[in-house]
């Protein structure tokens, strides 16, 4: 089945990425956080160590992951990584009394989410689009938003009518369900026309070598930018469940407010889809990184009323705007060439990043018994990956055709 419209590709992109390793892996930490420590005894820093570990060998694969990507294309490696990363989710269900045993099974998900990240789709929408890229890359990666708003609220629902175990089996066989038809059928679709390029001549493939890209002050401006504000926001939207519950809100009500996380997440990447198309990526990374930072501090507060809402509202915003940056940028300064291998490079400070954050927080409200001394360095580091973004200079590809 041959679908010649690239919209396809980015509407097959945004069902991929509800199930991808972010909402998977990440976002249901909060909901299951508080289950498996009342079974195990274990506490929050431990269970957010396996986070870590999850994060850690996803950073480490997603650039090999990149590599088979540009070597043998989207559809055959996404879909052998979506099987794998499934039935590694649905595995986690078995943990016994044993965190070394809960870390590996963790960092075996991990391992497999690298081919889950919005890094093949964000390469099948950059190789389908180039003036409208912004946009469609907006819309492909509004599935993260949906992910963040639903899964958690779905990751409860099985928790309260099954349990925590049966959840993970849950997440396992829906991740397989809706990201492997839309790889098979729709982003896949992307292979054939980068095929028809390479056909074509190879300069109709723009772009730079990762060798020469990593020698840049712009890749490791971009790399860290993109693991220092993951680890704060990702960090942060990881405990805001714990957070709202030990203020006193029912669970869940907190779970039911992740929602509008997700919800502010879709118009972030929308917005900012948008916004890249019609004004210099600088300028809209200084808009929507500077909204986390009064996010974290309306957090850190401990304001009632309305205010945890806002401040759910502002982080969703500046996350939504991260995931569509990192995709255009490294299209518009390094191009296609090489675009899974060094996107792969990127995300791989970005799962750090994420991998960090949560752990960081946990230990630091271990140690403190509150989240100030950790919100506040969460909204130091936005601060500083606002600043890197800020200096990056014109872009080495801009948009030639549509």
């Amino acid at each position: 089945m041959k679908l010649t419209n690239p919209w396809w590709v980015a509407g097959g992109s945004t069902i991929g990425l509800i199930v991808g390793n972010g909402a998977i892996v990440l976002f249901t930490f909060g909901i299951l956080l508080t289950p498996i420590t009342a079974e195990f005894g274990w506490t929050r820093g431990t269970v957010g160590t396996a986070i870590f570990f999850a994060h850690v060998t996803a950073a480490l694969a997603t650039p090999f992951v990149g590599i088979l990507i540009d070597r043998w294309g989207i559809r055959r490696t996404s879909l052998s990584f979506i099987t794998l990363f499934s039935l590694s989710v649905a595995a986690i269900s078995l943990t016994p009394a044993s965190p070394a045993v809960f870390f590996l099974l963790y960092a075996i998900c991990g391992l497999f989410s690298a081919g889950q990240t919005p890094m093949p789709y964000a390469k099948a929408v950059a190789a389908s689009f180039d003036l409208k890229r912004g946009i469609a890359l907006g819309v492909a990666m509004a599935g993260v938003g949906i992910g963040t708003s639903l899964i958690p609220r779905w990751t409860q629902f099985l928790v309260d009518s099954y349990g925590w175990r049966e959840a993970y089996m849950g997440l396992g066989l829906t991740t397989f369900v809706l990201a492997f038809p839309a790889v098979l059928f729709f982003v896949g679709q992307a292979d054939e026309k980068l095929a028809r390029r390479r056909k074509a001549g190879a300069p109709l493939v723009p772009g730079v070598t990762a060798h020469d890209a990593i020698h840049t002050y712009r890749f490791w401006a971009i790399g860290i930018a993109a693991f220092l504000f993951t680890l704060a926001v990702n960090g942060t939207i990881s405990h805001v469940v714990p957070l709202l519950v030990d203020r006193g809100m029912d669970r869940q009500m907190a779970a039911s407010m992740m929602i509008v996380t997700g919800i502010s997440t879709i118009i972030g990447r929308l917005v900012s889809g948008y916004l890249l198309d019609r004004i210099f990526a600088s300028y809209v990374a200084a808009i929507f990184f500077a909204l986390p930072i009064v996010g974290i501090a309306l957090l850190g507060s401990e304001m009632g009323g309305i205010v945890p809402l806002l401040a759910l509202i502002l982080l969703g915003l500046g996350l939504g705007a991260e995931v569509d940056l990192i995709g255009f940028l490294v299209s518009r300064y390094f191009g296609l060439k090489a675009f899974g291998e060094i996107y792969g490079y990127v995300f791989a400070m970005f799962a750090l990043g994420s991998g960090f954050g949560p752990m960081a927080l946990g230990y630091a409200f271990d140690h403190f018994t509150t989240y100030t001394v950790g919100q506040v360095f969460s909204a130091a580091f936005v601060f500083v990956a606002g600043a890197l973004l800020w200096r990056l200079g014109p872009y080495a590809f801009p948009a030639q055709h549509d």
